[in-house]
C-alpha cells in the first residue's frame, strides 16, 4: 500500500514538472488568508425592489455588525438575510424563513444577554425580533412593533442591561433617541428626545454633493452607539450615500441620551478618493482580540445610484479618548484581525499597487456592445450621458465605476497585464461588474470561474491561481497568494461568468516593484481660503510617484484623516470644521513603497 501511494506522489510530481509548476505554487479558492481588501468580498444580494423598472443591480449598505459569542454577524440593507463569520474574512450567508429579512432598510442589531436582537422594516414601522441561535437562522416568531415611525435605527445595550434606540434619516429632522423596555415588548420607557443635527455652515464635511460641492440640504442618518471608558460615542452618517464624501462623524456624552458634544476631529470615517469611495453609515465592533473595527458604506452608483458595497477599516480610541477610523490606503490589502501586528491602527500590508495604468491586452472587446441598460442619471451623479468607454484601458485605471466589457462570456476570453518588469506579487483583486445583468432575486447566481497565469517573459506561462472549480460567488475576488512570486506578466483566463457579458471594473495586482521609492514631496503648502471649511493643498510633483496621500488632524501626533490622490499634486480639501487649528502632512507613493512624509504644517 505504501509503495502505491509513493508511486502516485511521484506521478503527480512528474506531471506538475511537465506542466511547469508545482502544486504548492497555486492558490485555490477557500484557502486561508492573512489579509483582506476593500470592498469586502461577499455574495452581495441582487436588489428586488426595482424589478418593475428593469433595473438589475446588487448592493450592500448600512452594515450593522455585532460580535456574538465570538462570531461576527453582519446585517445589511435589503439583503434577504445576513452574514456570519468567525474571522471577518470568510462570510457565510444565512437566509432565515422570516418576513422581516425580505428587505429591511438599514437594520439595527445588538446583543442583549444571550440573544441577538434586530430591528427594522422597509415600511418605516420598526419590529424587534430576537434569537439565541443566529447561526441557525432560528428567529422567534413573536415580535414587537415600536409604536412610531422609524428610519435607519440603531440599537444599543448598555452595561446595566438598559436598551436604547437611536433613529433618523432626514435632511430636515435631527437624530432621535429613546430608552426601550426589553421586559415589555421593547415599548418606549421615555419620550423620544432630539439628540443631534447637522450644521454644514460650521462642519465642512457635512455639505452635500460630490466633493461637498452642492448647496442641497444634507442628510443625517445611520446612528450607531459605541461606549469606551465610560463615554458614549454616538456615530452618525452624512451628507448623502451616493457621494464620494459619504462619511461618519461622532458626538460624545457622559450619558446614553445626552447631552452630546460635537467631536472637533470629525469626520472619523472618511474616504473621498481612490479606487472606491465612501465610508459612511457604518458600525463599530470589537473583535475577539479586543481591537475595534469600523464597517462603512462605499459607493459604486453605476447600475443604480444605490449600488453600494461594504468597507472595513481599523478603528479605535486614542489615549485622550479621540475616536479614529484609519482609511489611509483603505482599498489596498490590510491584515485581518487574527493576524498579529505591532500596532492595530497601522494594518496596511505595504503591498503596493503594481498594475496601475500598465499595458493591457484583451482577447475580446466590442465597443458596440449594447450600452448598460442599468445605468441611470437620476441623481446627477453620472457626469455624462454619453456612451461609456468599455475598452481595456478601464481595467486598471483605479476607478470602480469604469469597466471593460467583453463580447460575450465564453471560455476563450483572456486579459493580459504587462507590469513592464519583474516584480514581487503577493495578492490580486478581480472586480466583476454586473453589466446588463438580468437578475432580480436573492437566489445564488453561478460562481465566477477562472484561472490566472504568470510569466516572466510573456511566452512561458504557469498557473498561479486556479478558480476553475470555484463554487462561491466572488464579485470582488480578493486572492492572497499562498506565497509571493516573481513575475512580469499576469493573464486572466475566463472559464465561466454568470452574466451575458463578462465585465471587469478592475484587475488589481499588489506586491512590490523592487525599485526606488519616491522622494518626499517638496514645497508642501496649505492655503486657507476665505471659507475656513476649505483649504487648498499643493506640493511639487515627485518624478516617479503614482500618487500622494494627504493627512490632516487637530493635533500633530494624530493626523487621522486622509485622502489618496493619483497623479495630481494638489488637493482641494472641503471637509474642515470652522474655528479649529489643523495640522497637515503629505507623502508620495509608487509601486515600490511610500516616501518619507513632509514636514507637518500647522494652520490656525
Amino acid at each position: 500500500m505504501k509503495n502505491n501511494i509513493f508511486k502516485i506522489l511521484i506521478f503527480f510530481t512528474l506531471i506538475s514538472q511537465i506542466k511547469g509548476y508545482s502544486q504548492n505554487d497555486i492558490t485555490y479558492p477557500n484557502e486561508s488568508k492573512t489579509s483582506y481588501c476593500n470592498p469586502v468580498d461577499i455574495d452581495y444580494s441582487y436588489m428586488t425592489h426595482y424589478a418593475h423598472k428593469g433595473v438589475s443591480y446588487r448592493s450592500g449598505a448600512d452594515p450593522a455588525v455585532i460580535n456574538f459569542k465570538g462570531n461576527y454577524y453582519m446585517f445589511v440593507t435589503r439583503s434577504h438575510g445576513y452574514w456570519m463569520s468567525n474571522d471577518m474574512s470568510n462570510w457565510k450567508f444565512i437566509q432565515p424563513q422570516s418576513w422581516y429579512f425580505n428587505g429591511s432598510n438599514a437594520p439595527a442589531a445588538a446583543v442583549l444577554g444571550d440573544k441577538v436582537i434586530v430591528l427594522g422594516d422597509p415600511s418605516g414601522i420598526g419590529a424587534v425580533i430576537e434569537t439565541s441561535n443566529p447561526e441557525l437562522g432560528d428567529w422567534e416568531t413573536n415580535y414587537c412593533v415600536i409604536p412610531f415611525g422609524i428610519q435607519d435605527p440603531g440599537l444599543f445595550v448598555d452595561d446595566d442591561g438598559k436598551v436604547y434606540l437611536y433613529e433618523g434619516s432626514s435632511n430636515t429632522y435631527p437624530l432621535l433617541g429613546v430608552e426601550l423596555d426589553p421586559d415589555n415588548c421593547f415599548l418606549p420607557k421615555t419620550e423620544q428626545k432630539e439628540l443631534i443635527k447637522l450644521d454644514p455652515e460650521i462642519h465642512g464635511w457635512e455639505r452635500f454633493g460630490q466633493n461637498h460641492n452642492s448647496d442641497i440640504t444634507p442628510f443625517i442618518e445611520g446612528p450607531w452607539m459605541s461606549k469606551h471608558n465610560g463615554k458614549y460615542y454616538l456615530e452618525y452618517g452624512a451628507p448623502g450615500t451616493q457621494w464620494n464624501i459619504y462619511g461618519d462623524g461622532v458626538y460624545i456624552s457622559d450619558y446614553p441620551l445626552g447631552p452630546f458634544e460635537y467631536a472637533p476631529y470629525n469626520p472619523i470615517s472618511y474616504k473621498p478618493h481612490g479606487f472606491i469611495n465612501g465610508a459612511g453609515h457604518g458600525s463599530t465592533v470589537k473583535d475577539n482580540n479586543g481591537n475595534y473595527w469600523h464597517y462603512g458604506t462605499m459607493v459604486i452608483g453605476v447600475n443604480y445610484y444605490f449600488e453600494r458595497r461594504i468597507g472595513l477599516f481599523p478603528a479605535g480610541f486614542e489615549n485622550d479618548g479621540q475616536m479614529y477610523v484609519n482609511t489611509a490606503y483603505g482599498d489596498y490589502p490590510h491584515f485581518l484581525p487574527n493576524t498579529e501586528v505591532e500596532n492595530h491602527k497601522e494594518r496596511f500590508t505595504n503591498w503596493m499597487l503594481l498594475s496601475y495604468k500598465k499595458p493591457v491586452k484583451v482577447s475580446s472587446f466590442n465597443q458596440n456592445v449594447p450600452m448598460n441598460v442599468n445605468e441611470s442619471n437620476e441623481t446627477g451623479y453620472h457626469l455624462t450621458k454619453e456612451k461609456p468607454d468599455y475598452s481595456a484601458d478601464m481595467l486598471n485605471d483605479e476607478n470602480i465605476r469604469t469597466y471593460w466589457v467583453a463580447e460575450n462570456n465564453d471560455d476563450q476570453i483572456e486579459v493580459e497585464i504587462d507590469l513592464e518588469k519583474i516584480m514581487t506579487i503577493n495578492a490580486m483583486q478581480i472586480n466583476f461588474q454586473e453589466f446588463n445583468a438580468n437578475t432580480f432575486t436573492r437566489e445564488a447566481s453561478s460562481a465566477q470561474q477562472f484561472i490566472v497565469e504568470k510569466s516572466t517573459d510573456g511566452k512561458n506561462w504557469t498557473v498561479l491561481v486556479d478558480y476553475s472549480e470555484n463554487t462561491k460567488d466572488v464579485p470582488h475576488a480578493y486572492i492572497e497568494l499562498t506565497q509571493s512570486v516573481k513575475a512580469r506578466f499576469l493573464r486572466f483566463k475566463n472559464i465561466h461568468n454568470p452574466n451575458k457579458y463578462l465585465a471587469i471594473s478592475e484587475f488589481r495586482i499588489f506586491g512590490n516593484g523592487n525599485g526606488a521609492k519616491p522622494k518626499m514631496p517638496k514645497n508642501f503648502k496649505v492655503i486657507n481660503q476665505s471659507d475656513a471649511r476649505n483649504a487648498d493643498l499643493s506640493w511639487d510633483k515627485v518624478k516617479n510617484a503614482q500618487g500622494y496621500v494627504v493627512y490632516w488632524g487637530i493635533s500633530a501626533d494624530k493626523l487621522n484623516n486622509s485622502a489618496l490622490i493619483y497623479d495630481e499634486n494638489l488637493y482641494a480639501l472641503r471637509a474642515l470644521n470652522k474655528d479649529i487649528i489643523y495640522y497637515f502632512q503629505v507623502e508620495a507613493f509608487n509601486e515600490n513603497g511610500m516616501s518619507k512624509r513632509s514636514k507637518i504644517l500647522k494652520i490656525d
